[in-house]
């Protein structure tokens, strides 16, 4: 058999075994038996009858807009252009995404060209000669190009794996973008809630300084007792000492709000340190169902794109099993300077390059040590499903207990005022007993200040219940960024 039909040959045994390999590793996919895919996850929420909620309605993907308040967007907008974290985080997402290019130019065609001149004095005696040579002029130039086949998938389970690290990070920066817009809004609607609350406190304490300067001058009249006069100081100073936590939280807010802002405490704009009317929603809050929900939810995107990488990472370690052929050429010139380009001179080569690593009991451990990382990888991602859907209906079931709770607090504390006014006409009239209008001007200013207090629960339960609904940003939105960049 002459040689081109030898070559023929290997050349069709070549392309039939090019035909033959195959993508090692599976294929990801959302596994079936997965969290994510049951179809109580998917469902509507439980526990929303006493809720002010619109089930059926689907979160905006910017929520804080719903409170309608220009001060609060453009906080949060500032927030998002200006916090520190967010900065790490889009750092940390250019660099995923650096590597993921990285990935993709891995194999294919590579390209070498090397190029010296050198002057130089040979070992005689490597030459078995007992004179000293002369010192020579040395040139050496060469181009290599070489093509590497991915055979079995190694390289393209790579770039899998490097494209799904990649949205895992980007889901990484929605949930901080998310978890600031919550803290931003949070620390604004605790300011302006401290400054309410301050506000009922001050009015308590005045209404008993006033109530004290009657039992003096009940007193002075000769109608009024000193333990009576006794009991009113007392609750002046209980009153007074009601003031200093709450200045305290409101300034604690105020240096949180102006950190995550990423300025330094003391540092706000104009205005937002003197708000006293807490934004309000002017509708039923949106909450969609569980499925928009796990489809929304950053944490999730996240966890489910870290299976996706770790179910990629089986088939490069899968890949180790097999060689990795490539196919070079190159073409250059070594020899001595004057005669450099002669065909003294010149070489050339081509031919494929077989390398191949023998399986050892090391890669077969390597291979289940990245099917136990996917394992796990889906054991976390169930429980982020888990952990999503808990804390949704925990979040909404102490929104409508809390706003239950506001509704009688509202009841009690108007019956609390009527009381107050009554006794303490009563008590000017002297009909009742002094301890009959202080015991009802305390439980006025008990009332009030638990009202406010409740005021302010049922506004963080709001945030915190957005926040768990992983408003902000949705799947769409971050699809269409991931294949913009």
């Amino acid at each position: 058999m002459n040689r081109p039909a030898l070559h023929r040959i290997a050349l069709g045994l070549a392309l039939t075994t090019l035909a033959a390999c195959r993508t090692v590793g599976p294929d990801y996919a959302v596994p079936a038996g997965s969290a994510f895919q049951r179809p109580e996850a998917n469902a509507a929420f439980l526990d929303t009858g006493n809720a002010q909620v619109a089930a059926g309605a689907a979160l905006p993907a910017r929520w804080w807009e719903l409170y309608q308040d220009d001060t609060l967007n453009a906080l949060v907008q500032q927030a998002l252009r200006d916090n520190v974290e967010l900065k790490v985080a889009d750092a940390n997402l250019r660099r995923a995404a650096a590597v993921y290019e990285q990935a993709l130019d891995a194999g294919g065609f590579e390209y070498e060209a090397e190029a010296g001149v050198s002057r130089a004095q040979l070992s005689a005696e490597s030459f078995l000669l007992e004179h000293e040579l002369p010192p020579i002029n040395l040139a050496d130039g060469k181009f290599a190009v070489s093509y590497q086949f991915d055979l079995f998938g190694k390289l393209k389970r790579a770039s899998e794996a490097a494209h799904a690290d990649e949205q895992s990070v980007a889901a990484a920066l929605d949930l901080a973008r998310v978890s600031l817009v919550a803290q931003v809004a949070g620390s604004y609607v605790d300011i302006c809630h401290a400054n309410h609350e301050l506000h009922v406190a001050e009015h308590s304490l005045q209404l008993q300084q006033r109530s004290r300067e009657v039992t003096q001058r009940l007193i002075t009249a000769g109608r009024g007792t000193p333990p009576e006069l006794a009991r009113a100081n007392a609750q002046v100073a209980m009153l007074q000492a009601g003031l200093p936590p709450l200045r305290a939280h409101r300034q604690a807010s105020e240096y949180q709000l102006a950190a995550l802002l990423g300025r330094t405490p003391g540092q706000l704009p104009e205005g937002v340190s003197d708000c006293s009317q807490a934004p309000t929603l002017a509708q039923a809050l949106p909450i969609g169902d569980g499925r928009a929900l796990l489809q929304r939810r950053p944490d999730i995107r996240q966890a489910e794109r870290k299976l996706a990488a770790a179910t990629a990472r089986i088939g490069v370690a899968t890949a180790e099993l097999y060689p990795d052929i490539r196919l070079g050429a190159s073409v250059g010139a070594a020899g001595l300077l004057e005669d450099f380009g002669t065909p003294l001179t010149q070489q050339w080569s081509i031919g494929p390059l077989i390398s191949w690593t023998l399986p050892s009991s090391g890669t077969h451990a390597r291979i289940h040590a990245t099917e136990a990382g996917a394992d796990a990888a889906l054991a976390e991602f169930d429980h982020s499903v888990l952990q999503a859907l808990r804390e949704t209906q925990t979040a909404l079931s102490r929104y409508a207990q809390d706003l239950q709770r506001l509704q009688f607090l509202q009841q009690a504390q108007q019956q609390a005022d009527l009381a107050a006014s009554q006794n303490r006409r009563l008590y000017q009239g002297g009909r009742t007993p002094y301890l009959a209008s202080l015991d009802a001007d305390r439980s006025l200013a008990s009332a009030d200040a638990t009202l406010a207090e409740a005021q302010a629960q049922v506004s963080r339960d709001q945030i915190q219940l957005f926040l768990v609904l992983g408003g902000g940003w949705n799947a769409d939105a971050v699809a269409a960024g991931t294949a913009a960049r």
